[in-house]
Protein backbone atom coordinates (compact mmCIF):
# COMPACT_ATOMS: atom_id res chain seq x y z
CA UNK A 1 0.00 0.00 0.00
CA UNK A 2 1.12 3.52 -0.70
CA UNK A 3 1.62 5.70 2.43
CA UNK A 4 0.73 8.78 0.38
CA UNK A 5 -2.87 7.52 0.17
CA UNK A 6 -3.13 6.79 3.91
CA UNK A 7 -4.14 8.81 6.96
CA UNK A 8 -2.04 8.89 10.14
CA UNK A 9 -2.67 9.40 13.85
CA UNK A 10 -0.28 11.32 16.12
CA UNK A 11 0.24 7.99 17.92
CA UNK A 12 1.78 6.52 14.69
CA UNK A 13 -1.07 4.27 13.57
CA UNK A 14 -1.93 4.40 9.86
CA UNK A 15 -5.28 3.96 8.19
CA UNK A 16 -6.03 2.81 4.64
CA UNK A 17 -9.73 2.95 3.72
CA UNK A 18 -11.43 0.76 1.13
CA UNK A 19 -15.19 1.39 1.15
CA UNK A 20 -16.31 0.98 4.77
CA UNK A 21 -13.32 -1.19 5.75
CA UNK A 22 -10.19 0.37 7.22
CA UNK A 23 -6.90 -1.49 7.37
CA UNK A 24 -4.82 -0.29 10.33
CA UNK A 25 -1.16 -0.72 11.19
CA UNK A 26 1.76 1.20 12.64
CA UNK A 27 4.15 3.34 10.64
CA UNK A 28 7.69 2.43 9.69
CA UNK A 29 8.81 5.44 11.77
CA UNK A 30 7.22 3.87 14.89
CA UNK A 31 8.75 0.48 14.13
CA UNK A 32 12.21 2.03 13.76
CA UNK A 33 11.78 3.97 17.01
CA UNK A 34 10.76 0.81 18.88
CA UNK A 35 13.65 -1.20 17.37
CA UNK A 36 13.57 -4.93 18.15
CA UNK A 37 9.88 -5.84 18.43
CA UNK A 38 9.36 -8.99 20.48
CA UNK A 39 5.55 -9.19 20.99
CA UNK A 40 2.26 -7.78 19.75
CA UNK A 41 -1.11 -8.12 21.43
CA UNK A 42 -3.83 -8.31 18.78
CA UNK A 43 -7.43 -7.29 19.49
CA UNK A 44 -10.40 -9.67 19.38
CA UNK A 45 -12.43 -9.97 16.19
CA UNK A 46 -15.99 -8.76 16.76
CA UNK A 47 -15.04 -6.16 19.36
CA UNK A 48 -16.30 -2.61 18.80
CA UNK A 49 -13.87 0.19 19.60
CA UNK A 50 -14.05 3.98 19.56
CA UNK A 51 -11.61 6.35 17.88
CA UNK A 52 -8.67 6.91 20.22
CA UNK A 53 -9.38 3.77 22.23
CA UNK A 54 -6.55 1.36 23.02
CA UNK A 55 -6.85 -1.87 21.03
CA UNK A 56 -3.62 -3.66 21.89
CA UNK A 57 0.03 -3.20 22.65
CA UNK A 58 3.36 -3.73 21.03
CA UNK A 59 6.49 -4.63 22.96
CA UNK A 60 10.10 -4.16 22.00
CA UNK A 61 13.32 -4.67 23.91
CA UNK A 62 13.13 -0.92 24.68
CA UNK A 63 9.51 -0.33 25.67
CA UNK A 64 5.88 -1.40 25.70
CA UNK A 65 3.59 0.89 23.70
CA UNK A 66 -0.18 0.99 23.49
CA UNK A 67 -1.88 0.86 20.10
CA UNK A 68 -4.82 3.21 19.52
CA UNK A 69 -7.66 3.05 17.00
CA UNK A 70 -7.46 6.00 14.57
CA UNK A 71 -11.20 5.59 13.88
CA UNK A 72 -14.01 3.71 15.56
CA UNK A 73 -15.82 0.59 14.39
CA UNK A 74 -16.05 -3.16 14.64
CA UNK A 75 -12.93 -5.28 14.31
CA UNK A 76 -13.58 -7.69 11.42
CA UNK A 77 -10.12 -9.23 10.97
CA UNK A 78 -6.71 -9.31 12.64
CA UNK A 79 -3.36 -10.26 11.11
CA UNK A 80 -2.86 -13.58 12.93
CA UNK A 81 0.37 -14.16 10.98
CA UNK A 82 2.03 -11.56 13.24
CA UNK A 83 1.68 -13.84 16.28
CA UNK A 84 4.20 -16.23 14.69
CA UNK A 85 6.36 -13.76 12.75
CA UNK A 86 6.79 -10.08 13.67
CA UNK A 87 9.10 -9.50 10.69
CA UNK A 88 6.44 -7.91 8.45
CA UNK A 89 6.06 -5.05 10.94
CA UNK A 90 9.61 -3.96 10.14
CA UNK A 91 9.95 -5.31 6.60
CA UNK A 92 6.60 -4.14 5.18
CA UNK A 93 4.86 -1.97 7.79
CA UNK A 94 2.50 -0.45 5.18
CA UNK A 95 1.60 -3.82 3.62
CA UNK A 96 2.03 -7.30 5.10
CA UNK A 97 2.59 -5.71 8.54
CA UNK A 98 -1.03 -4.53 8.87
CA UNK A 99 -2.53 -5.23 12.31
CA UNK A 100 -6.31 -5.21 11.97
CA UNK A 101 -9.26 -4.43 9.72
CA UNK A 102 -12.18 -2.44 11.01
CA UNK A 103 -15.70 -1.86 9.69
CA UNK A 104 -15.81 1.92 10.14
CA UNK A 105 -18.74 3.31 12.12
CA UNK A 106 -18.20 6.98 11.13
CA UNK A 107 -16.10 7.65 8.00
CA UNK A 108 -15.87 11.35 8.91
CA UNK A 109 -13.53 10.46 11.80
CA UNK A 110 -10.75 9.93 9.23
CA UNK A 111 -10.88 13.68 8.56
CA UNK A 112 -9.27 14.21 12.00
CA UNK A 113 -6.12 12.37 10.91
CA UNK A 114 -3.00 13.65 9.15
CA UNK A 115 -2.01 12.99 5.56
CA UNK A 116 1.43 11.48 4.93
CA UNK A 117 3.22 14.82 4.44
CA UNK A 118 1.83 16.23 7.71
CA UNK A 119 2.69 12.99 9.50
CA UNK A 120 6.27 13.08 8.23
CA UNK A 121 6.60 16.70 9.36
CA UNK A 122 5.24 15.73 12.79
CA UNK A 123 7.83 12.93 13.08
CA UNK A 124 10.68 15.22 12.09
CA UNK A 125 9.71 17.77 14.73
CA UNK A 126 10.10 15.24 17.56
Amino acid sequence: MDPASMKFAKTHEWLAVDGDIATIGISDFAVKELTDIVFIELPAVGKTIAAGEEFGEIESVKAVSDLYAPVGGEIVEVNEALTDDLGPLADDSFGAGWIMKLKISDPAEANNLMDYAAYQASCESH
